[in-house]
C-alpha cells in the first residue's frame, strides 16, 4: 500500500516533534513494506502573520485528497487565541467532518503518573468525543453587546445523526479493543435534559438493537472526572459530547503523565482524518532540541492504525514503550537525559529491532 500524508508542522516546536513522527513512520515502512509520500504546508502563525490566512478555501479542498493529516501544533505568541484555533483547526475539522475526536489514555511505564498507587495496569482506557456539535457548532451570539444589558447566548446543537454516529463508532471501538468490553457514556441527564435525554435514548436504543455483547455503564460528567482520578481503572471506553469530551481529555493527558506524552485524533470513518499531539507549541523551546517528541510519535502511530497498518501501529506503540520504560529519564523538556532527535532516533531503532 501506498500512503499520501498532509503534513501540517506548524508553530513552536511542531516542526521539530513532526520530523521525528516521520521518522518513526519511514521505520515501520520499511519494516513492514508500504510506502508514504508526504506533502507540507505552512498553515500557521507566521504564515497568518504574513498574509492575513488561516486556511484558504482552495487549499482546503486540496487536503480532501489525502489519506491522512498529520499536524504538529498550532499556537503562536503574537496571534490573538482564538484565531488560528477556529481558522485552522476547528474549520477543518468541521469543513471535513472529522465527527469523532479519538483520545487513548496510557499510562507508559517508568512516566510519573500523579495518582498515588495507580500504574500502568490501572491507566489504560480511551475517550470517544463527538468533535463537530454541541457548544463549538458555533450558534448563538449577542444582544445589545458592550451594554449593561448585554446578553450572550451559546447554544449545544445535538442531531440525532451526529450522536447517534459518535455512538455507533464508540460502540464499534469498544468492541474492537476487546478490553473490558464496557462502554461508559459521559453525560449530565439530571441538568442537560434535552440534549442528554437524546444521548442516553440513542445510546440504548442502538445498544439494545445492534451491540447486546457491549455492557453499558452511564456516570454524570462530575462524577466521571472523580472516578477517573480515584478509580481509572474502571473505565474501558469513554463516550461524551465536544464540550465534556474537551475538558475530560485534558484530565486524562494529566493522568497519563502530561501533554508531552498524550496523543489525539480527528476521526472521519469515511473520509480524511487529522493526527496532532495534544500538547501546545510551546514556543519557548523552538529550536532547543529538548522537547519530547513522544505524544507526535504516539500520533504516528494512530494515524497507522486508522490507515490499516495495524501491524505497523503495534510495532511502533510497543517501541515507544520499551524506549519511555527502559531510556528516558524524563518526559519533560530538556529531562529526557537525550535531544528531540535522539529520542526519535531511539524510537525508530526499536522499530528496526523489532
Amino acid at each position: 500500500m501506498s500512503y499520501k500524508i498532509a503534513v501540517i508542522p506548524g508553530d513552536g516546536t511542531g516542526p521539530e516533534v513532526v520530523a521525528e513522527g516521520l521518522k518513526c513512520i519511514a521505520a515501520a515502512a520499511r519494516k513492514r513494506g508500504f510506502d508514504f509520500e508526504t506533502e507540507t504546508f505552512d498553515f500557521g502563525g507566521e504564515r497568518y502573520l504574513r498574509t492575513g490566512e488561516t486556511l484558504p478555501d482552495a487549499a482546503l479542498e486540496e487536503l480532501r485528497g489525502f489519506d491522512a493529516i498529520y499536524l504538529g501544533a498550532i499556537g503562536h505568541p503574537d496571534v490573538r487565541p482564538g484565531i488560528l484555533e477556529k481558522g485552522i483547526l476547528l474549520r477543518t475539522r468541521f469543513e471535513l467532518d472529522q465527527y469523532i475526536n479519538l483520545r487513548p489514555v496510557k499510562l507508559y511505564p517508568n512516566v510519573d503518573c500523579p495518582l498515588k498507587d495507580k500504574g500502568p495496569a490501572d491507566v489504560d482506557f480511551v475517550v470517544v468525543r463527538e468533535n463537530t456539535e454541541g457548544l463549538y457548532s458555533g450558534a448563538g451570539g449577542f444582544l445589545k453587546k458592550g451594554t449593561p444589558d448585554e446578553v450572550a447566548v451559546q447554544e449545544s446543537i445535538n442531531t440525532r445523526k451526529g450522536v447517534e454516529r459518535c455512538l455507533r463508532y464508540a460502540f464499534e471501538y469498544t468492541r474492537r479493543r476487546n478490553r473490558e468490553n464496557t462502554l461508559t457514556l459521559c453525560g449530565k441527564t439530571n441538568v442537560l435534559t434535552y440534549a442528554f435525554d437524546l444521548w442516553e435514548r440513542t445510546f440504548n436504543e442502538i445498544g439494545d438493537a445492534e451491540y447486546a455483547d457491549v455492557k453499558r455503564d452511564y456516570a454524570h460528567v462530575d462524577a466521571i472526572t472523580m472516578w477517573m482520578v480515584k478509580n481509572p481503572e474502571w473505565f474501558d471506553v469513554i463516550v461524551t459530547d465536544n464540550m465534556f469530551g474537551d475538558i475530560i481529555t485534558d484530565l486524562g493527558a494529566m493522568i497519563q503523565g502530561g501533554m508531552g506524552v498524550a496523543a489525539g485524533g480527528n476521526i472521519n470513518p469515511e473520509g480524511v482524518s487529522m493526527f496532532e499531539p495534544i500538547g501546545g507549541s510551546a514556543p519557548k523551546y523552538t529550536g532547543m532540541g529538548v522537547i519530547n517528541p513522544v505524544a507526535g510519535i504516539a500520533a504516528a502511530q494512530m494515524m497507522l492504525d486508522v490507515l490499516g497498518e495495524t501491524e505497523s501501529a503495534a510495532i511502533l506503540e510497543n517501541a515507544i514503550i520499551r524506549v519511555v520504560g527502559t531510556k528516558l529519564k524524563g518526559m519533560g523538556a530538556g529531562e529526557m537525559g537525550y535531544s528531540t532527535s535522539e529520542v526519535g532516533n531511539l524510537i525508530a531503532d526499536e522499530v528496526a529491532r523489532t
